[in-house]
């Protein structure tokens, strides 16, 4: 079939559609009248001989194609005009909010400065987003994979880790077991992805604990402060309290216990038979930025020259 520019301006718009979620917002994209997008749509419907494709899965699959089919021409114009070494075009990336804003929000700049000719869109939040549905081209994902239409990297692994002021273990004491942890204030996540029980294990050894307390909080960060000015005790990634633990504004509690739900850290990005050279080079990026190490690691270890729960609170 032979593409004419009135077939290519349909699927320009229906990718838009599909992409930015609604007419308004894929004509200011385009640059073009929401009235404009509107006809278009409307011709490609009767085109194809069904209506309102934008809204079906059928019409989702057909422009998922769409998408890659536009990806390949894009990129081997690119690799024509500018010998596959200049990049352009829209990357949208997908990153956990408190670990994308504190670990790489500030890495990221330097593959901006590397690859000037990208559009770089960075969404930042603690829920799962829809990448086939959502138009996002990677997203950085903790704990458990469940989306067969995803490829996923590991990058590191993703421990959970309890910590808690050292005002507060001084006021409370020091939880000797997880069973113990039945007598302290728990802060508690409410946010996506959070889990109502804490299962943890050592060796052959199994507890789950209930997490109770009088403060909880859809927010990480707020958390986190709430436990550094002795509120109570908090569990997150061990990314979250590595520079805590380095200067002593929390301590870990029960180091030798591990959360069963421990798992890793993945880029993932949607299946596809053709990925984008732009995909492609923030892979590359962001794997040589883990392979050095967890970003975090030098703050974990820096803890470990600080004084322990037990000696650093005299009991």
């Amino acid at each position: 079939m032979n593409l004419d520019k009135r077939q290519a301006d349909e699927f320009a718009a229906l990718l838009a559609v599909a992409r930015e979620g609604s007419f308004v917002a894929a004509a200011s994209a385009l640059q073009r009248h929401s009235t404009v997008i509107s006809k278009r749509i409307g011709a490609l419907e009767r085109r194809l001989g069904t209506r309102r494709v934008r809204l079906t899965e059928a019409g989702a699959r057909f422009a998922e194609r769409l998408r890659i089919a536009t990806d390949a021409i894009f990129e081997a114009e690119q690799e024509a005009a500018a010998g596959g070494v200049e990049l352009r075009g829209r990357l949208r990336l997908a990153f956990p909010a408190a670990m994308g804003r504190q670990w790489l929000a500030p890495a990221l700049p330097d593959f901006a400065r590397r690859y000037p000719g990208l559009d770089i869109e960075v969404d930042y939040a603690e829920r799962y987003v829809d990448l086939v549905g959502e138009g996002f081209d990677a997203a950085l994902r903790l704990g458990t994979l469940g989306d067969s239409r995803l490829v996923a990297r590991k990058l590191g692994d993703h421990r959970i880790v309890l910590g808690a002021s050292p005002d507060y273990l001084e006021r409370h004491g020091v939880p000797a077991s997880p069973g113990a942890l039945a007598a302290h204030n728990l802060l508690r996540y409410t946010g996506p992805v959070s889990t109502p029980e804490w299962r943890m294990r050592r060796g052959n050894l199994r507890e789950t604990i209930l997490p109770a307390g009088s403060y909880r909080s859809n927010d990480i960060g707020a958390l986190l402060e709430a436990a550094r000015q002795g509120i109570g005790i908090v569990g997150f990634g061990d990314w979250s309290m590595a520079r805590d633990f380095a200067v002593g504004t929390l301590i870990q509690v029960l180091p030798q216990w591990h959360f069963a739900i421990d798992e890793g850290i993945y880029l993932v990005r949607p299946s596809r038979q053709f990925t984008p050279a732009r995909t492609g080079a923030f892979i590359q990026w962001i794997t040589r930025l883990f392979a050095g190490g967890l970003p975090w690691d030098a703050g974990a270890q820096a803890s470990d020259n600080n004084p322990t729960v037990t000696s650093r609170l005299g009991k």
